[in-house]
């Protein structure tokens, strides 16, 4: 073992030479360093030189600033029921401020550039009701403005952001390249395009038009629980490793990425690393949007109500876990893949959710339930009715403990924007919620 008190004196340092950045990343936080960058690593142990990521954050400076005081390299630690071990990520070759609006659009116009990633969750599409861009967001229009008026001025909002770099790199004749979504949400390929599209097209249709002809939006799923680093985490790692690291990020043994589309410009070697490249996503994301994220949303609303602070808590918890099993199997009579290969990630969700040693927090879970809760509880109960099926037993309760998560005083006042102003807290039923976020389910649950 290290001598915690060298920790002191020595932070993460290279063993190889910078690789030559060919991807950009927008949204640069813990899980973009504990998938992608962690796959991108990976190929770059292989194959060194080629396909270093230039990451930039979403709001805050501070990962970036923390991230570049250590020239881009961090410990990764997985955390097994059985021990930790300890990985150094070299694959981030620079680390920048978000709102650095000069880099990110040379970053884009690069020629070198072949992929933009994404990890910018499903609020960061800034959809509308109707699943359309919503224009009518403040920082939507405000980023329309800025882009119509060509004065440098850096954009906020993430499509904004996009078309701002793209258009970049149309003006500098750098060619076509991928845009690679990293998050929950369905078909976020296919969401790209049309929130980046139809921002593009206000500002300059000859702009979308180049979009259209020259940018690729690929879809992926994407599956590793990154819990908070502590302070002990942080503690922990010097230990093991020597090194004092303020960008230690913590994951569990388990990952999965799964990616469908083209790369007119190239890419990394990821299933070299255990990525899987298919020809239709669908299938893999509703098996863990309605398996994983479902029990996520069950277990946060549900727990926290029974007093339960993280996953395995509420996992161990009998109720709970019974609830589990029946959501579980509900959603297995209608996913599009055979027995064998849903058993089978439901015993790998079990073994991940016991994990007591992934401090996964329900409270973090609990978050953008507006959100999360359409595609992963009422789509489930959509295609149960589609199939011929009962509505089930799991969705009605899932519902009605996330409305006494809203009513809880300790609930972020951010959790009930998405229902309009004119809900009031105390008189919210599931059939007023429905009413705002799955109408045609009114009369089913």
């Amino acid at each position: 073992m290290s001598n915690p008190a060298a920790a002191e004196v020595r932070v993460p340092t290279r063993t190889r030479p910078h690789p030559r950045i060919r991807i950009a990343h927008l949204g640069l936080g813990a899980f973009h360093r504990a998938h992608q960058a962690w796959y991108t690593e990976l190929v770059q142990r292989a194959e060194p030189g080629d396909w270093g990521i230039e990451a930039f954050t979403g709001r805050s400076p501070a990962q970036a600033e923390t991230l570049a005081a250590q020239d881009g390299v961090y410990t990764l630690v997985v955390r097994a029921a059985e021990g930790d071990t300890f990985e150094r990520i070299e694959s981030i070759a620079a680390a920048r401020d978000g709102n650095d609006t000069e880099r990110w659009r040379a970053r884009l116009a690069d020629p070198d550039t072949a992929i933009l990633s994404l990890t910018i969750t499903e609020a960061g599409y800034r959809r509308g009701a109707d699943g359309e861009l919503n224009l009518a967001d403040a920082d939507v229009a405000a980023d329309l403005q800025r882009l119509r008026a060509g004065t440098g001025e850096g954009c906020v909002s993430a499509p904004g952001r996009i078309v701002d770099g793209l258009r970049a790199r149309r003006t500098a004749g750098s060619g076509p390249l991928a845009v690679l979504s990293c998050d929950n949400l369905a078909d976020n390929g296919a969401v790209t395009r049309a929130v980046v599209g139809a921002l593009a097209a206000r500002v300059d249709p000859e702009l979308a038009a180049w979009i259209e002809a020259n940018v690729s939006f690929v879809s992926s799923m994407v599956d590793r629980i990154t819990p908070a680093t502590t302070d002990a985490d942080r503690d922990e790692a010097a230990t093991e490793t020597g090194v004092r690291d303020a960008a230690v990020i913590v994951t569990e043994p388990f990952t999965e990425w799964i990616i469908a589309g083209e790369f007119p410009a190239g890419r990394p070697s990821w299933e070299h690393a255990g990525a899987r490249i298919v020809d239709e996503i669908e299938p893999h994301e509703r098996r863990k949007l309605w398996l994983l994220n479902a029990g996520h949303s069950l277990l946060a609303y549900a727990g926290l109500a029974r007093g339960h602070e993280t996953v395995d808590a509420a996992f161990a918890d009998p109720v709970l876990a019974e609830r589990l099993e029946t959501l579980w199997s509900e959603a297995a009579a209608v996913l599009p893949q055979d027995a064998e290969e849903i058993e089978a990630a439901r015993a790998a969700l079990r073994e991940r959710f016991a994990n007591p040693r992934i401090r996964h927090h329900l409270a973090q879970i609990a978050l953008g339930g507006a959100h999360k809760l359409p595609p992963r509880i009422f789509d489930v109960v959509r295609a149960r009715l589609a199939a011929g099926l009962d509505v089930g037993t799991t969705a009605g309760p899932v519902v009605e403990d996330w409305i006494a998560y809203l009513q809880r005083p300790d609930t972020p006042a951010a959790e009930w924007a998405p229902l309009g102003g004119g809900v009031n807290p105390d008189d919210l039923t599931v059939d007023a919620l429905l009413a705002i976020l799955a109408p045609d389910l009114r009369s089913a649950l």
